[in-house]
C-alpha cells in the first residue's frame, strides 16, 4: 500500500477548513450512511457483490459505492464504505453479516487475538482508489469504531442496543475487560493510521453505544481510550483532524471534547447544538445533528429543522450532518432537497 499525497494548501477542502477551527463562507456537509441502501445504484452493486463483506472487500466496488452519493448530491466529503467491525476481523475474530439480522461475530477468545492488517488490506486499497478519483475540493474521511463500541459487539456477538452482558463484564471484570479495550485501542490506532496513509484527510471515531454507560464508566471506557487514540494519531499525523462521535453522551459531550482532544465533535439529535456550543471551545468544530427521521419525512418540516440548525451554528466552525445514519427507506429526493437548503445558506 503506497502513501497517497494530500491536497496542497491552496486546495484545502471547506470541510477541512471547518475542522481546522475556521468559520467557513458556506457550511460543508456530509451524511452518516450517505452511501447505502436508500440509493438504487447502491442496491445494484450490493446484488452484484453477493454479500456485504464482499462489497466492503472488493476495492473497486467499495470505491464506487463511496463515490455514488457525491455524484448525486455534491457532498463536501466522501466517507469510505466499510464497517467498524473490520477491526475484530483483523484481530482474528470470525465475522459474518446475516441478511436481515446484521453482524454476527464468532466466540471471543481474547488470548488468541492478534492484529493483522493484511486481513483488511482491501479497505486501504479502496481508500487509495477513492483518493485518486476525488476532486481536490472534496475531503475523504476514514473511520473506525471506538474501543468501547467494538468491544460491545465482540463480547455479545451481535447488537441489540442494550449490551447488558458487556456492561456487566466491564463492571465485574474490569482488568480482563481492560485488556480487551487496550488491545482494541492499539488496533484502532493502526487501522486509522493506515487509512490516513492511504489517503484519508480526516477520520471519525464512532462510539455508537457510549450513551449506555454511566459517568464513571464513560470516563474509563470512552474518554480514556479515545484520548490515547487521538494523542497517538496527532503525533503520527499532526495535519489530520479527528472527529469524535460519542452518540447519546448527553451532558458528557462537552467533557468528551475537552478531555479527548478531538478537533471535531459529532452530536446526536437529542442535543441542543446551541447549548452544546456554549460548553465547548469555540475552536472545536461541531457536527450534526438533524434527526434522520425528518430526512425520511421530508417537506417543510425537514426544511425548517435544517434551517434552524444552520442558523444556530452561524459564525462558528460547523459541519452539517445527521445525528445518526440515513434511514434505508429515505427517498433520494429528500437528500437532494436537504442539499439545496444547505447550499443556499451563507454564514
Amino acid at each position: 500500500m503506497r502513501t497517497v499525497p494530500k491536497q496542497n494548501m491552496q486546495e484545502t477542502p471547506v470541510l477541512l477548513q471547518a475542522l481546522q477551527g475556521k468559520v467557513t463562507n458556506r457550511v460543508p456537509f456530509w451524511l452518516m450512511r450517505q452511501a447505502g441502501r436508500y440509493l438504487p445504484e447502491y442496491r445494484a452493486l450490493r446484488q452484484q457483490a453477493g454479500s456485504f463483506l464482499n462489497l466492503c472487500f472488493t476495492p473497486e466496488l467499495a470505491a464506487e459505492v463511496t463515490l455514488q452519493p457525491l455524484r448525486r448530491f455534491d457532498m463536501d466529503a466522501a466517507i469510505i464504505f466499510s464497517d467498524i467491525l473490520v477491526v475484530p476481523l483483523a484481530l482474528g475474530q470470525k465475522l459474518d453479516f446475516v441478511e436481515g439480522e446484521g453482524p454476527r461475530l464468532g466466540p471471543l477468545d481474547t488470548g488468541s487475538l492478534r492484529y493483522d492488517s493484511s486481513r483488511i488490506t482491501p479497505v486501504y486499497d479502496a481508500l487509495s482508489l477513492v483518493r485518486r478519483q476525488l476532486p481536490p475540493d472534496k475531503a475523504l474521511i476514514g473511520f473506525a469504531g471506538a474501543p468501547w463500541t467494538v468491544a460491545c459487539y465482540m463480547i455479545q456477538g451481535y447488537g441489540d442496543g442494550a449490551f447488558e452482558s458487556v456492561v456487566a463484564a466491564a463492571k465485574n471484570n474490569p482488568a480482563e475487560f481492560g485488556m480487551l479495550v487496550g488491545m482494541l485501542t492499539e488496533a484502532t490506532i493502526e487501522h486509522l493510521s493506515a487509512q490516513i496513509r492511504a489517503g484519508a484527510d480526516a477520520v471519525q471515531i464512532f462510539d455508537s453505544w457510549a450513551g449506555i454507560l454511566p459517568e464513571t464508566e464513560f470516563s474509563t471506557w470512552v474518554i480514556a481510550p479515545t484520548r490515547r487514540i487521538v494523542a497517538e494519531l496527532n503525533k503520527r499525523h499532526p495535519a489530520t483532524p479527528i472527529i469524535g462521535f460519542p452518540r447519546q453522551a448527553g451532558y458528557l459531550y462537552a467533557r468528551y471534547a475537552a478531555e479527548t482532544g478531538v478537533q471535531g465533535l459529532g452530536a446526536d439529535p437529542s442535543v441542543d447544538l446551541s447549548q452544546l456550543a456554549a460548553g465547548v471551545s469555540p475552536g472545536i468544530c461541531l457536527q450534526g445533528n438533524l434527526d434522520p427521521g425528518l430526512l425520511l419525512k421530508g417537506g417543510e418540516e425537514l426544511t425548517a429543522a435544517a434551517e434552524n440548525i444552520l442558523e444556530a451554528m452561524r459564525h462558528r466552525p460547523f459541519i452539517f450532518n445527521l445525528g445518526h445514519g440515513v434511514i434505508k427507506e429515505t427517498p433520494p429526493e429528500h437528500v437532494a432537497a436537504l442539499s439545496a437548503v444547505i447550499r443556499s445558506f451563507r454564514q
